[in-house]
């Protein structure tokens, strides 16, 4: 029987890379749903089947809080940026400042970002076009898709000199993007993700092993190389 797992974008490469370990131990796969944390959360409380949720540390404390998932097994993955990427082999843009990043997103020819309501990084980014001031002279050149993922992929095989902005690990993960470098100082967005194993979980005990996998020793190296930092540094 496959563990049922809803996933926030960001830790999708996480949970592929441990796919096989999970299997060779206890014998389950994983049948995952990933994609922006709103819709994630909107799932699970809609009532589709979940033994391990991952989101954003904010909306499991309050999952938690309401009943939806054991506190004694929330735990924090790590700390993920915010980041900007272009096409791999494009020149890398400038975004060390507001002005830079402003400069590099009036010049693009197309900025692509996840959903402005129910995505982390979009919900973001969103803002941070309106906070530079750029909004209408760049929204006609918007493309939103429904997580990072989606976006990062549409970046990858879409036309050249546009631009994208979601998670780093989203980034990194995905083939036929490189990171630019995350968001400036002032409009940067450090979020932490977290794991929980849900109250009504089928496979309780399987969904214990694996949220222990996804946030111990034995993915550390995994989750550095992702983008994920410790809560420490």
């Amino acid at each position: 029987m496959n563990l049922n797992l809803l996933c926030a974008g960001a830790a999708r490469g996480l949970v592929l890379a441990l796919k096989d370990k999970l299997a060779a131990e206890t014998g389950a796969g994983i049948d995952g749903t990933f994609g922006a944390v709103g819709a994630m959360k909107e799932r699970l409380l809609a009532g589709a089947p979940c033994d391990v949720i991952v989101l954003t540390a904010a909306l499991i404390d309050g999952l938690a809080r309401d009943g939806h998932v054991l506190p004694a097994t929330v735990a924090p993955l790590g700390r993920v940026g915010t980041g900007i990427a272009v096409r791999a082999g494009e020149p890398l843009p400038g975004i060390a400042d507001g002005d830079a990043l402003r400069a590099t997103l009036l010049a693009s020819t197309g900025i692509v970002f996840p959903d402005p309501v129910r995505a982390t990084a979009g919900i973001h980014f969103a803002n941070v076009i309106e906070r530079l001031g750029i909004h209408d002279a760049v929204a006609a050149r918007i493309t939103n898709y429904p997580n990072g993922a989606t976006s990062m992929r549409e970046l990858a095989e879409g036309p050249p000199g546009r631009v994208g902005c979601t998670q780093i690990t989203e980034i990194k993960y995905t083939p036929g993007v490189t990171l630019a470098g995350p968001l400036p100082a002032g409009y940067a967005l450090d979020t932490v993700y977290s794991v929980a194993v849900c109250t009504h979980a089928a496979q309780p005990d399987v969904a214990r092993v694996f949220a222990a996998m996804l946030t111990g020793p034995v993915s550390s190296a995994l989750r550095h190389a992702g983008g994920f930092e410790p809560m420490t540094a």
